[in-house]
Protein backbone atom coordinates (compact mmCIF):
# COMPACT_ATOMS: atom_id res chain seq x y z
CA UNK A 1 0.00 0.00 0.00
CA UNK A 2 1.49 3.38 -1.01
CA UNK A 3 1.89 6.33 1.36
CA UNK A 4 -0.88 8.24 -0.39
CA UNK A 5 -3.25 5.30 -0.33
CA UNK A 6 -2.54 4.60 3.31
CA UNK A 7 -2.99 8.25 4.27
CA UNK A 8 -6.28 8.55 2.40
CA UNK A 9 -7.55 5.35 3.96
CA UNK A 10 -6.69 6.47 7.48
CA UNK A 11 -8.36 9.87 7.10
CA UNK A 12 -12.05 9.07 7.44
CA UNK A 13 -15.11 10.73 8.85
CA UNK A 14 -14.29 9.25 12.22
CA UNK A 15 -11.01 11.22 12.41
CA UNK A 16 -11.62 14.54 14.18
CA UNK A 17 -10.71 17.54 12.05
CA UNK A 18 -11.08 21.25 12.92
CA UNK A 19 -13.43 21.99 10.01
CA UNK A 20 -15.80 19.23 11.08
CA UNK A 21 -15.86 20.38 14.71
CA UNK A 22 -16.21 24.06 13.95
CA UNK A 23 -13.10 25.41 15.67
CA UNK A 24 -9.55 24.52 16.55
CA UNK A 25 -10.35 24.61 20.28
CA UNK A 26 -13.12 22.07 19.75
CA UNK A 27 -10.74 19.83 17.81
CA UNK A 28 -8.07 20.00 20.52
CA UNK A 29 -10.67 19.25 23.17
CA UNK A 30 -11.92 16.27 21.16
CA UNK A 31 -8.51 14.69 20.65
CA UNK A 32 -7.65 15.04 24.32
CA UNK A 33 -10.75 13.03 25.19
CA UNK A 34 -9.50 10.07 23.14
CA UNK A 35 -8.06 7.49 25.57
CA UNK A 36 -4.33 6.80 25.56
CA UNK A 37 -3.53 3.21 24.61
CA UNK A 38 -1.75 0.88 26.95
CA UNK A 39 1.44 -0.84 25.79
CA UNK A 40 -0.45 -4.10 25.28
CA UNK A 41 -3.25 -2.51 23.25
CA UNK A 42 -0.78 -0.56 21.13
CA UNK A 43 1.21 -3.70 20.38
CA UNK A 44 -1.90 -5.67 19.48
CA UNK A 45 -3.24 -2.99 17.15
CA UNK A 46 0.15 -2.52 15.47
CA UNK A 47 0.45 -6.27 14.83
CA UNK A 48 -3.06 -6.42 13.38
CA UNK A 49 -2.25 -3.64 10.95
CA UNK A 50 1.15 -5.10 10.09
CA UNK A 51 -0.15 -8.62 9.49
CA UNK A 52 -3.63 -7.99 8.11
CA UNK A 53 -3.52 -4.36 6.93
CA UNK A 54 -6.47 -3.75 9.23
CA UNK A 55 -7.29 -0.08 8.68
CA UNK A 56 -9.48 0.06 11.75
CA UNK A 57 -6.47 -0.89 13.87
CA UNK A 58 -4.32 1.75 12.15
CA UNK A 59 -7.04 4.35 12.60
CA UNK A 60 -7.21 3.64 16.33
CA UNK A 61 -3.44 4.02 16.59
CA UNK A 62 -3.63 7.37 14.83
CA UNK A 63 -6.52 8.63 16.94
CA UNK A 64 -4.82 7.79 20.21
CA UNK A 65 -1.77 9.89 19.28
CA UNK A 66 -3.48 13.00 17.89
CA UNK A 67 -3.00 14.79 21.19
CA UNK A 68 0.75 14.31 20.83
CA UNK A 69 0.67 15.99 17.40
CA UNK A 70 -1.05 18.99 19.00
CA UNK A 71 1.67 19.09 21.66
CA UNK A 72 4.45 19.08 19.03
CA UNK A 73 2.69 21.68 16.86
CA UNK A 74 2.46 24.12 19.78
CA UNK A 75 6.23 24.12 19.93
CA UNK A 76 6.31 25.82 16.51
CA UNK A 77 3.97 28.69 17.35
CA UNK A 78 6.83 31.17 17.06
CA UNK A 79 6.97 30.87 13.29
CA UNK A 80 3.73 32.77 12.82
CA UNK A 81 1.92 29.99 10.96
CA UNK A 82 -1.60 28.80 11.82
CA UNK A 83 -1.60 26.12 14.51
CA UNK A 84 -4.35 24.24 12.69
CA UNK A 85 -2.19 23.93 9.58
CA UNK A 86 0.76 22.67 11.60
CA UNK A 87 -1.48 20.07 13.26
CA UNK A 88 -2.78 18.84 9.92
CA UNK A 89 0.77 18.47 8.58
CA UNK A 90 1.78 16.66 11.76
CA UNK A 91 -1.17 14.29 11.38
CA UNK A 92 0.16 13.32 7.95
CA UNK A 93 3.51 12.54 9.54
CA UNK A 94 1.76 10.48 12.23
CA UNK A 95 -0.05 8.39 9.61
CA UNK A 96 3.23 7.77 7.79
CA UNK A 97 4.77 6.66 11.09
CA UNK A 98 1.91 4.25 11.81
CA UNK A 99 2.38 2.68 8.39
CA UNK A 100 6.09 2.08 9.09
CA UNK A 101 5.88 1.20 12.78
CA UNK A 102 7.29 -2.21 13.77
CA UNK A 103 5.98 -3.33 17.18
CA UNK A 104 8.87 -5.78 17.56
CA UNK A 105 11.50 -3.02 17.77
CA UNK A 106 10.82 -2.48 21.45
CA UNK A 107 9.84 1.22 21.30
CA UNK A 108 6.54 2.97 21.77
CA UNK A 109 4.79 4.44 18.75
CA UNK A 110 5.04 7.94 20.23
CA UNK A 111 8.85 7.73 20.27
CA UNK A 112 8.95 6.40 16.72
CA UNK A 113 6.41 8.87 15.32
CA UNK A 114 8.00 12.10 16.58
CA UNK A 115 10.52 12.09 13.73
CA UNK A 116 7.84 11.79 11.06
CA UNK A 117 5.59 14.37 12.71
CA UNK A 118 8.38 16.94 12.99
CA UNK A 119 9.58 16.24 9.44
CA UNK A 120 6.18 17.13 7.96
CA UNK A 121 5.92 20.25 10.09
CA UNK A 122 9.44 21.32 9.17
CA UNK A 123 8.70 20.94 5.48
CA UNK A 124 5.51 22.98 5.84
CA UNK A 125 7.29 25.75 7.77
CA UNK A 126 10.12 26.01 5.24
CA UNK A 127 7.63 26.25 2.36
CA UNK A 128 5.32 28.79 3.98
CA UNK A 129 7.31 30.85 6.48
CA UNK A 130 8.59 33.19 3.81
CA UNK A 131 7.90 33.80 0.13
CA UNK A 132 11.63 33.43 -0.48
CA UNK A 133 13.08 30.20 0.91
CA UNK A 134 15.48 30.78 3.78
CA UNK A 135 16.89 27.25 3.85
CA UNK A 136 17.54 24.98 0.89
CA UNK A 137 20.38 22.65 1.89
CA UNK A 138 20.25 20.07 4.66
CA UNK A 139 22.74 22.06 6.74
CA UNK A 140 20.72 25.26 6.33
CA UNK A 141 17.51 23.49 7.33
CA UNK A 142 19.16 22.21 10.52
CA UNK A 143 20.54 25.66 11.28
CA UNK A 144 17.17 27.30 10.60
CA UNK A 145 15.34 25.32 13.27
CA UNK A 146 18.14 25.19 15.81
CA UNK A 147 19.19 28.82 15.65
CA UNK A 148 15.88 30.10 16.99
CA UNK A 149 16.16 27.78 19.98
CA UNK A 150 19.84 28.61 20.51
CA UNK A 151 19.44 32.37 20.73
CA UNK A 152 19.47 33.52 24.35
CA UNK A 153 17.78 36.85 23.82
CA UNK A 154 15.95 39.00 21.30
CA UNK A 155 17.98 41.11 18.89
CA UNK A 156 21.24 40.36 17.14
CA UNK A 157 23.64 37.87 18.69
CA UNK A 158 27.03 39.05 19.93
CA UNK A 159 30.32 37.50 18.81
CA UNK A 160 30.46 35.05 21.71
CA UNK A 161 26.93 33.80 21.09
CA UNK A 162 27.76 33.30 17.42
CA UNK A 163 30.82 31.23 18.34
CA UNK A 164 28.83 29.08 20.77
CA UNK A 165 26.02 28.41 18.29
CA UNK A 166 28.49 27.62 15.49
CA UNK A 167 30.33 25.17 17.72
CA UNK A 168 27.18 23.49 19.02
CA UNK A 169 25.69 23.09 15.52
CA UNK A 170 29.01 22.26 13.85
CA UNK A 171 28.75 25.03 11.25
CA UNK A 172 30.85 28.08 10.46
CA UNK A 173 30.29 31.43 12.15
CA UNK A 174 29.62 32.93 8.71
CA UNK A 175 26.72 30.50 8.19
CA UNK A 176 25.27 31.43 11.59
CA UNK A 177 25.40 35.14 10.79
CA UNK A 178 23.91 34.60 7.35
CA UNK A 179 20.99 32.58 8.72
CA UNK A 180 20.40 35.12 11.50
CA UNK A 181 20.18 37.81 8.84
CA UNK A 182 17.63 35.75 6.91
CA UNK A 183 15.56 35.13 10.02
CA UNK A 184 15.59 38.81 10.93
CA UNK A 185 14.48 39.96 7.49
CA UNK A 186 10.98 40.15 6.11
CA UNK A 187 9.29 39.74 2.76
CA UNK A 188 8.31 42.85 0.83
CA UNK A 189 6.63 43.16 -2.53
CA UNK A 190 9.00 43.98 -5.38
CA UNK A 191 6.61 46.54 -6.84
CA UNK A 192 4.54 47.26 -3.74
CA UNK A 193 2.87 50.68 -4.02
CA UNK A 194 4.30 53.44 -1.85
CA UNK A 195 2.17 54.40 1.13
CA UNK A 196 0.75 57.92 0.96
CA UNK A 197 0.03 57.81 4.69
CA UNK A 198 3.60 57.10 5.77
CA UNK A 199 6.24 59.52 4.50
CA UNK A 200 8.94 57.51 6.27
CA UNK A 201 8.03 54.22 4.59
CA UNK A 202 10.94 52.90 2.51
CA UNK A 203 10.44 52.76 -1.26
CA UNK A 204 9.67 49.42 -2.88
CA UNK A 205 12.62 47.63 -4.55
CA UNK A 206 11.27 48.41 -8.02
CA UNK A 207 12.23 52.05 -7.35
CA UNK A 208 15.95 51.35 -6.96
CA UNK A 209 16.61 47.85 -8.35
CA UNK A 210 16.64 48.87 -11.99
CA UNK A 211 18.30 47.27 -14.99
CA UNK A 212 19.33 48.64 -18.35
CA UNK A 213 18.59 45.32 -20.03
CA UNK A 214 15.72 45.02 -22.45
CA UNK A 215 12.33 44.05 -21.11
CA UNK A 216 11.14 40.53 -21.99
CA UNK A 217 8.64 41.95 -24.48
CA UNK A 218 11.37 43.93 -26.23
CA UNK A 219 13.66 40.89 -26.38
CA UNK A 220 10.86 38.78 -27.83
CA UNK A 221 10.01 41.44 -30.40
CA UNK A 222 13.65 41.84 -31.45
CA UNK A 223 14.29 38.10 -31.70
CA UNK A 224 11.07 37.59 -33.64
CA UNK A 225 12.10 40.33 -36.08
CA UNK A 226 15.53 38.74 -36.50
CA UNK A 227 13.99 35.33 -37.15
CA UNK A 228 11.64 36.88 -39.71
CA UNK A 229 14.50 38.61 -41.52
CA UNK A 230 16.57 35.40 -41.61
CA UNK A 231 13.59 33.56 -43.08
CA UNK A 232 13.21 36.26 -45.74
CA UNK A 233 16.91 36.03 -46.53
CA UNK A 234 16.69 32.29 -47.13
CA UNK A 235 13.58 32.79 -49.23
CA UNK A 236 15.29 35.46 -51.31
CA UNK A 237 18.40 33.36 -51.88
CA UNK A 238 16.23 30.43 -52.97
CA UNK A 239 14.69 32.56 -55.73
CA UNK A 240 18.07 33.39 -57.31
CA UNK A 241 19.85 31.33 -59.90
CA UNK A 242 22.87 29.38 -58.74
CA UNK A 243 25.48 31.89 -59.96
CA UNK A 244 23.70 34.90 -58.49
CA UNK A 245 23.19 33.08 -55.18
CA UNK A 246 26.89 32.17 -55.03
CA UNK A 247 27.99 35.74 -55.78
CA UNK A 248 25.72 37.26 -53.09
CA UNK A 249 26.68 34.65 -50.51
CA UNK A 250 30.41 35.04 -51.03
CA UNK A 251 30.26 38.81 -51.27
CA UNK A 252 27.95 39.50 -48.30
CA UNK A 253 27.35 36.42 -46.22
CA UNK A 254 30.79 34.90 -45.86
CA UNK A 255 32.43 34.66 -42.43
CA UNK A 256 35.87 35.45 -43.89
CA UNK A 257 37.09 38.45 -45.89
CA UNK A 258 34.68 39.52 -48.61
CA UNK A 259 35.57 38.17 -52.06
CA UNK A 260 36.42 40.88 -54.60
CA UNK A 261 34.59 41.43 -57.86
CA UNK A 262 37.76 40.64 -59.81
CA UNK A 263 38.26 37.30 -58.02
CA UNK A 264 34.73 36.25 -58.93
CA UNK A 265 35.20 37.57 -62.50
CA UNK A 266 38.30 35.45 -62.93
CA UNK A 267 36.47 32.38 -61.56
CA UNK A 268 33.42 32.78 -63.82
CA UNK A 269 35.39 34.01 -66.86
CA UNK A 270 33.57 37.33 -67.19
CA UNK A 271 34.44 40.94 -66.50
CA UNK A 272 34.32 42.48 -63.03
CA UNK A 273 31.62 44.86 -64.32
CA UNK A 274 29.45 41.87 -65.25
CA UNK A 275 29.83 40.43 -61.76
CA UNK A 276 28.82 43.84 -60.33
CA UNK A 277 25.68 43.87 -62.51
CA UNK A 278 24.69 40.32 -61.45
CA UNK A 279 25.22 41.25 -57.81
CA UNK A 280 23.16 44.44 -58.14
CA UNK A 281 20.26 42.66 -59.85
CA UNK A 282 20.26 39.88 -57.22
CA UNK A 283 20.23 42.35 -54.33
CA UNK A 284 17.41 44.31 -56.00
CA UNK A 285 15.26 41.16 -56.21
CA UNK A 286 15.90 40.37 -52.55
CA UNK A 287 15.09 43.92 -51.40
CA UNK A 288 11.60 43.50 -52.79
CA UNK A 289 10.97 40.71 -50.25
CA UNK A 290 12.29 42.76 -47.32
CA UNK A 291 10.20 45.77 -48.32
CA UNK A 292 6.98 43.77 -48.57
Amino acid sequence: MTDITASNALVSNSLPVPSALGSLDAYIGAVHRIPVLSVEDEQALARRFLAEEDLNAARELVHSHLRFVVHVARGYNGYGLPLGDLIQEGNIGLMKAVKRFDPDQGVRLVSFAVHWIRAEMHEFILKNWRIVKVATTKAQRKLFFNLRRSKKRLGWMNAEEVRVVARDLNVSEREVLEMESRLSGRDIGFDAPDSDDDDRAPPSPVAYLRTDDEEPSQIYERESQEDHQIALLHEGLAQLDERSRDIVARRWLGNENKVTLQELADEYGVSAERIRQIEANALKKMRVLFAA
